[in-house]
């Protein structure tokens, strides 16, 4: 029987990469500092180490003890963590690393893993902890599995975009999903269609398994929808997984000055387009599940674990504005 181990998985995406390759019939040790609840504290099947993961000792010391078979990496945000984990764990049958689609230059679509150029990344870069370099830092991680891969390490990198689905502690989705059930109108920034791809957590897990099994040492592999969908198809889809009958309210950047709000208060929405290849992953055998049933499957966590929206909460008054003004210039137009 192989044996996972998983540098994170507790939360979100670490969680669904335990559940899945525990699905398939691995047992599973997860490492973690140990600060948050263990969802599989009472199974069997999984194990548990505490430590640190920054701490590239602890790292070594870790590889001696659980002699993995597969390594899936969640938490490595500086490349030298990936330097350390792929000479730690150089002699598995896989070592994955999460990388993300945040390694592509914004303005680039679609982004291919073989055609498009991923960021540079200084030496101050790499060692940053501000978000503005969390792309650069990633892409750094990647040019270090392709170095381990030219040692012989069975390293790869999954590159996901958004992601999406439950237990997801950034509660991006969260937002729409109590905004729909709360209210009969709701401010959407734009005209609706923006694309910005994204990707339901459990068929990411899936996408790490496969890459594990079958991916080719060196390589990256985009992880994202198979389905590309708009912003108001996604909303649209939350509605109808709540039954609710719910107008979206298009609201331009003018429009939004009426409540003091601008389209980066909305999550979920970038002022860019943002559009991956999977056709490599889609080669492995991956595909992903159909948007309804992801929604529902989000949906029905938000429930379950009542994360509610609150992160990401605008003021109800100051939508009403945007909605009042785009009511009245529709009527002026009239």
């Amino acid at each position: 029987m192989a044996h996972l181990l998983v540098l994170g998985g507790t939360r979100f995406i670490g969680r669904a990469t335990v559940e899945e390759f525990r699905a398939e019939g691995y047992t599973v040790t997860t490492f973690t500092r140990g600060n948050r609840p263990d969802p599989f504290a009472d199974d069997d099947r999984v194990s548990h180490v505490t430590g640190d993961r920054t701490d590239d000792d602890a790292i070594f010391a870790l590889a001696e003890r659980v002699d993995p078979d597969v390594v899936v990496d969640c938490i490595a945000y500086h490349p030298g963590e990936v330097e350390t984990a792929t000479r730690a764990f150089a002699d598995v049958d896989a070592y994955v690393y999460v990388s993300s689609s945040g390694v592509y230059p914004d303005a680039s679509n679609p982004k291919r893993e073989a055609e498009t150029p991923i960021r540079a990344c200084t030496e101050e870069q790499a060692v940053d902890e501000d978000q503005s370099t969390y792309g650069n830092r990633k892409a750094e991680g990647d040019r270090a599995v392709a170095r381990a891969a030219e040692r012989g390490v069975a390293a790869t990198s999954v590159r996901p975009c958004l992601v999406y689905g439950p237990h997801d502690y950034t509660e991006r989705l969260d937002y729409w999903i109590d905004r729909i059930e709360r209210f009969d109108r709701v401010v959407v920034p734009g005209d609706g269609q923006h694309l910005f791809h994204r990707v339901y957590v459990r068929d990411l897990a899936r996408a790490f398994r496969l890459v594990a099994e079958r991916g080719t040492p060196g390589e990256a592999y985009n992880a994202a929808d198979r389905h590309l969908d708009d912003l108001e198809t996604l909303l649209e889809t939350i509605a109808t997984a709540l039954d609710r009958d719910v107008e979206f309210v298009h609201a331009l950047p003018r429009d939004l000055a009426a409540g003091d709000l601008s389209v980066d208060d909305f999550v979920c929405y970038r002022d860019y387009t943002h559009v991956l290849s999977t056709a490599k992953l889609a080669a492995l055998g991956w595909e992903s599940t159909p948007l309804d049933a992801a929604i529902a499957d989000t949906v029905e966590a938000h429930f379950a674990t009542e994360v509610g929206g609150g992160k990401h909460e605008i003021d109800r008054a100051r939508e009403q504005a945007v909605i009042d003004h785009v009511d009245a210039s529709r009527t002026g137009r009239d």
